[in-house]
Order: structure tokens, then C-alpha cells, then sequence
């Protein structure tokens, strides 16, 4: 792989973390309810999704879900209703927030965990994956070599967005009011929740 070609796939991946998709409404909203340190967690769970979903690209079977319908469809359905679910969750939130304990009552652990399956029950994540790679795969030099820059890359860049997007949410976060805000805020991100999760459902 040369300097320009890794250059090409740098701007493309950032661009695709940078979309305001399921991991960037997951960041912001455990940011702002749950502080930095909850927002990592969850970050730290994304990336495990996304790392899970290179891998599988990796040892080919991206092309199972980009080739079989059924497969597709399975993993899609799960990641509407993971979506909606979370969504409804967000909706049903408690208005209260306290500065002095952002971490809430969700512990790190369930919002690491919320965050791997937020990213891994996303089939459009994968599939883009398995289109992309090989795009970027030069054939005449090693190709296990190249798979591995080019996760490495998808992954620290992801970090990297998801950090922007969790520090954007901590900021707002401090200039929130009363439980009433906090309120309209859930119900906000509960609804792009739910709004993601009927745009997975449409893709085909």
C-alpha cells in the first residue's frame, strides 16, 4: 500500500466516523447524561463492535453478509430493535442530572457493553466494510498486511471522531437546567435513536 492510496482511505474513513450515525448519537447521548469517563466507556464498546466487524471482513465473511439476504436481514432486524429499544429507553429517562455525579446510575461496564452492540448489530457497518477494503487492497503486495493498516486506521480515526463528539457533549452538557432540559434532551436523542434505527430498517 503506498503513502497516497493510505492517504485516500484516511480521508474515507473519517469521513464515514464523522457521519451522525448510531455510534455518534450513542457518544453524545452518554455524554451528556453520563460525563467523559461514561462517554470512553461507551466509546471503548464501540470500537470493540467496529474491531469485531473488521475482523470478520477480514477473514472473508463481510462477503457472506454483503452476498447472503438472510444473514443481512437477521442482522439488520436486530439493529432496528436494538435501536428502538434503546430509544424508548432514552425516552423513558429520568430529567434529573447532577454535574457532581454525571456518571448516573448506569455503570461503565453496561455502557461499554451498550456501546459494542450498538456497533455490532449495525449491518450496514460491516457491509461497507467489505465493499470498502478491498477497493484499497493492492494485490501484489501482501494482502493480511494491508487488512490490518487499514483496521488500525478505521479504528484509531473512529477513536479520534468519537472523543470530538463526547467532549462537544460534555460541554453542553454544562449548560443544562433543571430536570425539564434534561427531559427534552432524552426525548431528542431517544427519537434520533428510534429515527436511526427505521433508516436501518429501509436498507437493503
Amino acid at each position: 500500500m503506498t503513502w497516497d492510496w493510505w492517504l485516500t482511505y484516511l480521508l474515507t474513513t473519517t469521513l464515514l466516523s464523522l457521519s451522525p450515525g448510531s455510534g455518534a448519537i450513542n457518544t453524545m447521548s452518554t455524554g451528556i447524561s453520563h460525563g467523559y469517563r461514561g462517554a470512553v466507556a461507551s466509546i471503548a464498546g464501540l470500537q470493540v463492535g467496529l474491531a469485531t466487524h473488521i475482523l470478520l471482513v477480514g477473514i472473508g465473511l463481510g462477503t457472506l453478509f454483503s452476498h447472503s439476504l438472510l444473514a443481512f436481514e437477521i442482522l439488520k432486524w436486530l439493529g432496528v430493535a436494538y435501536l428502538c429499544w434503546l430509544g424508548i429507553q432514552q425516552w423513558r429517562a429520568a430529567g434529573t442530572f447532577t454535574l457532581a455525579a454525571p456518571t448516573g446510575k448506569m455503570p461503565r461496564r453496561q455502557l461499554f457493553r451498550r456501546g459494542v452492540f450498538v456497533n455490532l448489530t449495525n449491518p450496514k457497518s460491516i457491509v461497507f466494510l467489505a465493499a470498502l477494503f478491498p477497493q484499497f487492497v493492492l494485490p501484489q503486495h501482501p494482502q493480511g498486511a494491508q487488512y490490518l493498516v487499514l483496521g488500525v486506521t478505521t479504528l484509531v480515526m473512529d477513536i479520534i471522531v468519537m472523543i470530538g463528539y463526547a467532549g462537544l457533549a460534555t460541554r453542553i452538557a454544562h449548560v443544562l437546567k433543571g430536570p425539564r432540559q434534561m427531559r427534552r434532551l432524552n426525548r431528542t436523542f431517544g427519537s434520533l435513536f428510534i429515527m436511526v434505527g427505521a433508516l436501518l430498517a429501509t436498507a437493503k
